[in-house]
């Protein structure tokens, strides 16, 4: 039986299940949301054991249970890894989105809902992807093992520990990954490089108590004055970061890497298209690819303190909290920079606060060298599953999960993303492309096929 043409006939069905999947709200990051996150593993289980996998295992955790589960009947043949989330971002701001969050719609080709681009989507690819290959050949043709996890969306907080108390059973030949995005519609991609990073929260503390800001206004410290002045003083007037040292052990790109990624079937009125704002900024003396894939960050994620409800309230604000994140590059070193950024934030600081500086979590840069044979593999398949040749590019986001496999296990790490860069991930109307969808079964299935030939 012909591989593509079974995975084609199967459209209706493959579609019908995403979509139960979909209207599961498994947020993470919600406590409320605690049944929809265990009823998501539970799924997952099912599908996986409806894929042909003998070995399923829903394992507790301190916080989310990750689903784990592994085909090992291909002796003499590669085993992989393939790594996944079923947990989702929260849908807020609910007002935003054309159609609900968790009752997945179809419009103008696109499936919209949360989670299917980041990584519902992406995720049930190779579940379909798997269940294919068995149906068609009555054994998958590799060994596979499958990691999918409920908490990569608040951090990933339990899965390191399973890695470490598992290295052993987890074991492979390469690890497949698909959480990334391709370059832009048509452009298959396999993406060989991620940015490292960073998440800090600081907290000022100024009065002992929010203060009337007419009785104390002028001879008292404003929190929330002192860090956005702060903030202020984190770049200089070419948008570089302002630390000291920050870029000490930045790796320059080569030149034949910008020729390349210069090179490669980018737009720039697509991106402006996509970010809808009236002007643009960033580093002096780089593209806008270099910045986003090769050149480090630092950005504000959330700043708030005082009185924001409805009406006036004039106070002065005892406490102004702010997180914010560096995104690193190859070389950097996340403890160093760290430490970095807190003296220095330290250092920038008066007198009249106390503060607080919290690193919430750090990330390793990662790059892959993409001449190995699995990664000309994965072209080929890319090839038939969307009939053009991919590209290989590196991606401006981060999966410390890559990272810490490729040191622990020092295997080949392949990252696959079939979302696009305007999907609208952790946004309202995310979206996933039906013929990335589509294409992206006959894709995995076919590099999975590959694999099993010498």
């Amino acid at each position: 039986m012909n591989l593509t043409e079974f995975i084609e006939g199967r459209r209706d069905q493959h579609l019908a299940e995403l979509l139960e999947f979909l209207r599961i709200p498994s947020v993470s990051a919600k406590s409320e949301h605690k049944p929809d996150i265990e009823r998501a593993a539970g799924w997952v289980a099912e599908k996986l054991r409806s894929a042909g996998f003998n070995s399923v295992q829903i394992v507790p955790t301190n916080l989310h249970p990750l689903v784990y589960a592994e085909s090992l009947e291909a002796p003499g043949k590669p085993t992989i890894l393939f790594y996944g989330h079923y947990d989702v971002q929260p849908a807020e701001p609910l007002e935003l989105w054309t159609s609900p969050a968790f009752e997945p719609t179809v419009r103008n080709g696109n499936l919209f809902g949360r989670g299917t681009a980041d990584d519902k989507g992406q995720v049930h690819i190779h579940l379909k992807a798997l269940e294919s290959l068995r149906d068609v050949h009555g054994k998958l043709p590799i060994n596979v093992k499958v990691l999918i996890e409920g908490e990569e969306e608040v951090g990933s907080v339990s899965l390191w520990d399973y890695v470490q108390r598992n290295r052993e059973k987890l074991k492979a030949d390469a690890l497949v990954v698909s959480d990334t995005s391709m370059l832009a519609k048509d452009v298959p991609s396999i993406t060989y490089g991620l940015r490292g990073l960073n998440y800090y929260q600081v907290e000022l503390t100024g009065p002992a108590r929010d203060l009337h800001s007419g009785v104390y206004g002028g001879a008292v410290p404003n929190p929330l004055t002192i860090l956005t002045e702060l903030f202020a003083k984190l770049h200089d007037k070419d948008f570089r970061v302002a630390i000291p040292g920050f870029y000490a052990d930045v790796a320059k790109l080569s030149v034949s890497e910008r020729k390349a990624l210069n090179s490669l079937p980018w737009k720039k009125k697509d991106f402006e298209k996509a970010v809808g704002a009236p002007g643009y900024a960033g580093e002096k003396g780089f593209t806008i690819v270099e910045r986003l894939w090769g050149r480090p960050t630092l950005e504000i994620n959330g700043i708030w303190g005082g009185y924001t409800g409805e009406g006036a309230k004039t106070v002065i604000p005892s406490k102004a909290w702010a997180k914010f994140s560096t995104r690193l590059v190859p070389n950097q070193n996340p403890q160093k920079i760290a430490k970095l950024v807190e003296k220095h934030v330290r250092k920038l600081l008066p007198k009249t606060v106390i503060c607080k500086f919290e690193v919430l979590s750090t990330g390793k840069p990662w790059t892959a060298p993409f001449k190995a044979p699995i990664f000309a593999k994965a072209q080929a398949a890319l090839e038939k599953g969307f009939g053009k040749k991919a590209v290989f590019i590196r991606e401006g986001g981060s999966i410390p999960f890559v990272t810490q496999m490729h040191d622990t296990f020092k295997v080949p790490c392949v990252l696959i993303g079939f979302g696009l860069p305007d999907e609208n991930a952790h946004a309202p109307d995310e979206h996933l492309a039906l013929e990335n969808y589509f294409g992206g079964i006959k894709a995995i299935a076919h590099f999975y096929e590959a694999l099993g030939r010498p």
